[in-house]
């Protein structure tokens, strides 16, 4: 199977990338490395540097139609998006609409996606209204355009390949590396507010699944189903962190409660955080 992968270098587009190629496929990732990074490249996947802004038309990867696109590419992060809307914007929207238009026109499946912060309101910040913008090109795409597409929603996703410094860093991914580097840990608000952490093996399961079982035009929730309060994942870890004042723009809990994913893909998320984090210390 010929597969593309946009922000292949990725996070998420990098744990991907891995799978596919130990199931046998064609993968190449199309990434612009802004948070992408060339160290995360995986043997056997092809890595052009390009801007998903400006690709309209993937016919030049492999001399001929993709047989999916993994649309794992974005700008990510809440609070980096209040410094820069209009990048958020052009990438997380405009870009979508060139990949979906693509993929609308040859018939391209397109799995995109999109993020858990949908549930907190598309005004609650720059990032998550670029990412609701993304999701309603796809749902528009689907209703006129006959595009194959689902959209899925992450729920604060760690684990191996995640960013460990700069702004675009999640909470775990920064904790682990300061606990490694000896530097202090801070928590922004008074830490009860609650996420759904779900690890990336997890996530690239049910993405897996998606593809093989080829089901379209569904909004998949991917979250463990369990969350944790940012004190407690403290106490996890033995921390004794410095409190600051909270963020805008954050939601105060995170939690999958939809088993569409379970019950339509066979999906059950294994990995649980507690046990990922001992084991890691």
């Amino acid at each position: 199977m010929r597969v593309i992968v946009t922000g292949g270098a990725g996070f998420i587009g990098t744990n991907l990338c891995k799978k596919l190629i130990e199931l046998g496929h064609e993968v190449t990732s199309i990434d612009n490395y802004t948070t992408g990074k060339k160290e995360n490249h995986i043997e056997g996947v092809r890595y052009e540097h390009q801007d998903i802004r400006y690709t309209y038309d993937y016919e030049w990867v492999y001399n001929e139609h993709p047989d999916v696109i993994f649309h794992m590419a974005a700008i990510a992060r809440i609070q980096p998006s209040f410094e820069d809307p209009s990048n958020y914007f052009t990438t997380n929207a405009n870009g979508t609409l060139e990949i979906a238009d693509y993929c609308a026109k040859n018939n391209v499946p397109l799995i995109y996606a999109g993020s858990s912060s949908h549930h907190s309101g598309k005004f609650k910040n720059p990032y998550t209204f670029s990412k609701d913008i993304g999701e309603e090109i796809i749902k528009l795409y689907q209703e006129h355009f006959k595009l194959k597409s689902t959209i899925v929603r992450f729920y604060n996703v760690y684990g191996p390949y995640q960013l460990t410094e700069g702004s675009y860093t999640t909470l775990i991914g920064r904790w682990l590396n300061n606990i490694e580097r000896g530097i202090e840990c801070e928590i922004y608000g008074d830490g009860e507010q609650r996420r759904d952490f779900t690890h990336v093996d997890d996530i690239v399961d049910a993405l897996i699944r998606i593809q093989k079982q080829q089901a379209y035009k569904f909004i998949f929730e991917l979250g463990r189903g369990k969350n944790y309060s940012v004190n407690e994942v403290a106490k996890i870890l033995n921390l004794n962190p410095t409190y600051k004042s909270s963020k805008p723009g954050e939601a105060r809990d995170t939690l999958n409660t939809d088993t569409s994913a379970q019950s339509l893909l066979g999906w059950e998320p294994k990995i649980n955080l507690e046990d990922y984090l001992t084991s890691y210390l």
